[in-house]
């Protein structure tokens, strides 16, 4: 860098310096008291009387005192405001019907609601499910009608019936098998048979398949795994541990009432009170004897 440039910028420097040395000492000016030693003939003065013009009004200000009200009014304008302080009202609650609902509000109702409702419909389903039903279907009593026309439907189904809203099949139970019948089944299942009748629920007691029936063997065949049962239910093959269950029967003259509520074990393994075999080709190869 060449000594004219040093030299240049050292000038401006200064020149910026003295710039605001020259700014401070006018603002410190502005704001600092008059100070000094007032001679005696200058406050002689200043106790005597007022210094009145011909007209007798008071003589003019000089510019000196000029500038120092003025001074003492810019300090006057730059002292704070005082605030006078006022007595606080009482609060009173705002009116919520006046104000409405926050947003807050809203949605932690809107919360809470859900929950309510989503628990009520839990609670509401699981009443459902362990309540009894006494009105009909699966679960109560259903009168299935009168005994011929039972046998009529068994007969057009050939050999099987089926009730759907029972989720039961209705068969044939030969009477000449009731002595051996009496020394195996309980008496609310007797009760049908001795009418003719015996009403299996349609799960399969191995895993709960739904046991169709099998027109050409006339005995019942799971297509799950190959579990086969005769025509009333026994056990004849396959993996089952017991025979179909059975619903409880009331015979009311010539009604027939069946109680789906009330599920009866199936016949354990060997049972075979009507001795009957398979009477044709098997809907499910590979499960019977």
């Amino acid at each position: 860098m060449s000594t004219t440039t040093i030299i240049a910028i050292a000038g401006l420097v200064l020149v910026v310096l003295a710039g605001v040395l020259l700014l401070a000492t006018a603002r410190r000016r502005d704001t600092d008291v008059v100070s000094g030693v007032m001679s005696s003939e200058t406050a002689r003065r200043d106790r005597g009387p007022v210094a009145l013009s011909e007209t007798g009004e008071a003589a003019p200000l000089t510019g000196r005192e000029v500038e120092l009200a003025a001074v003492v009014a810019r300090r006057e304008a730059d002292k704070p405001v005082k605030v006078v302080e006022k007595v606080p009202v009482a609060w009173v609650p705002p009116d919520e019907e006046t104000i409405g609902v926050t947003r807050r509000q809203f949605f932690n109702r809107s919360i809470v609601a859900t929950f309510a409702f989503g628990l009520a419909g839990f609670g509401a389903s699981v009443l459902a499910f362990i309540w009894p039903s006494n009105s009909g279907g699966f679960g109560s009593k259903i009168n299935v009608g009168k005994i011929d026309d039972i046998n009529a439907k068994i007969e057009e189904g050939s050999g099987f019936a089926y009730y759907p809203e029972g989720r039961m099949w209705m068969t044939n139970y030969p009477s000449e098998a009731l002595d051996k019948a009496k020394a195996v089944y309980s008496p609310p299942e007797l009760a049908g048979m001795e009418a003719g009748l015996v009403a299996l629920w349609q799960k399969c007691p191995h895993l709960g398949c739904r046991v169709p029936s099998c027109v050409s063997s006339q005995w019942f065949e799971c297509g799950c795994h190959g579990s086969q049962y005769n025509r009333v239910g026994e056990k004849k093959g396959g993996p089952a541990p017991r025979g179909m269950d059975h619903f409880a029967m009331e015979v009311n003259g010539e009604q027939i009432v069946v109680d789906t509520g009330t599920v009866i074990a199936g016949p354990p393994i060997g049972t075979n009170t009507t001795g009957q075999e398979a009477e044709g080709p098997h809907c499910v190869s590979g499960g019977g004897h």
